[in-house]
């Protein structure tokens, strides 16, 4: 007979730090302010994502007598000006109602530069939990260590130190939810293998043809985009690229795509969309990642290694031209045996991202290269 515990760390609810973290991230998802405990102080924060009047003055009510503060990423506090190796906190003055905040988290240029001084590390875990919730990186937090929170009995409670472990928390979480086969329009029999993990995030496994496993399977790591993969968008190179590695894996007889959520190199949609409008107003790719207050690339792949390992195949031929992935899976155990280039159309609209990825992430583009030294 099966002995059940009824307890916060048995098989149903999870280890207690775990759990909180995963109900954090939900309240932040839906831009609901959480407690953060961390040694001997609590902070209450509130995503600044959907920030208006209203939301603010009732933030504001609920952490008198403590005064809430402006915590930022350290990216966006070098794209400040300021002198920044941590998360920073910003105070505020009274002049700084809803549009102010947000303007100072997310415009391209701000010619005020605020007072700073490093993040305590409960409101460090606070921007950490935000930037996995794919918000705007940015929340406003309050001391509340010396006093309660009116209705206090009804938010949720985040221990910060299990905000660092969350993520590889979330990796071994991985299951296998769903499986079935999908006719493609090329005749080419395909698996759609649907995992789900912790996070909420339903990678997918597509497994073209019949592959040999005791063999480098050719695999291609593709990262969600609905711009390019669905609509054909030409800013980026990522609906070609997906189409390319379809064909490549058809042609060798068969291999693996893992497409994955990390939409805008991990930002989410949303933030995507705000780097694309930075973009237009005349920043790179990377520079509009962290002007918003992201690293340049903020995926992880320990997800993708984990999923291979799962599907029993520890030797690939990796379809990339981002050096990246590569070592991202190899640390991640996966033996790499060769790389195979995708080399995408170069169009009016995508040469400056494409380029920009070229020279600043080493991205292997051999027939741009070709192509710009034939200009000059």
């Amino acid at each position: 007979m099966i002995e059940v515990q009824t307890g916060a760390s048995s098989a149903l609810f999870g280890a207690p730090g775990h759990t909180s973290v995963s109900r954090g991230l939900g309240e932040f998802q839906a831009r609901r302010p959480v407690l953060i405990t961390a040694m001997d102080e609590t902070v209450f924060a509130l995503p600044v994502e959907g920030l208006d009047c209203q939301r603010l003055s009732e933030f504001m009510a609920l952490c008198a007598p403590a005064v809430p503060r402006l915590i930022i990423t350290e990216r966006r506090a070098l794209a400040l000006g300021l002198d920044a190796s941590t998360p920073m906190t910003l105070p505020l003055s009274a002049s700084d109602d809803a549009n102010a905040i947000l303007a100072l988290v997310s415009d391209a240029i701000n010619d005020r530069t605020p007072e700073a001084k490093p993040a305590s590390r409960a409101a460090a875990a606070a921007i950490q939990l935000v930037k996995s919730s794919h918000g705007l990186p940015a929340i406003l937090a309050a001391d509340v260590t010396a006093h309660s929170v009116r209705c206090e009995e009804s938010v949720v409670r985040v221990d910060a130190d299990a905000v660092a472990r969350f993520a590889d928390d979330a990796i071994h979480s991985l299951i296998l939810a769903s499986e079935a086969t999908v006719p493609l329009s090329s005749g080419m029999p395909a698996r759609f293998a649907v995992f789900r993990d912790a996070l909420g995030g339903s990678p997918v496994a597509i497994i073209l043809g019949r592959p040999d496993f005791t063999k480098a399977v050719p695999v291609r790591l593709h990262s969600a985009c609905l711009t390019g993969d669905v609509f054909g968008s030409r800013r980026c190179d990522c609906g070609d690229q997906l189409r390319l590695a379809l064909a490549r894996i058809e042609a060798l007889g068969g291999g693996i795509i893992l497409y994955l959520a990390q939409e805008g190199r991990g930002l989410g949609l949303a933030n995507k969309m705000r780097t694309y409008q930075l973009q237009d107003d005349g920043l790179d790719t990377f520079d509009a990642n962290t002007t918003l207050g992201f690293d340049d690339d903020e995926r992880d792949y320990g997800v993708a290694a984990r999923m291979l390992a799962m599907l029993n195949c520890t030797q690939i031929a990796l379809l990339t031209n981002n050096p990246a992935k590569l070592d991202g899976l190899t640390k991640a155990g996966i033996y790499i045996a060769s790389r195979m280039p995708l080399e995408a159309p170069i169009n009016a609209h995508n040469r400056r991202y494409m380029t920009a990825k070229a020279v600043r992430s080493g991205h292997r583009f051999d027939h741009l290269i070709a192509s710009v030294a034939d200009r000059t």
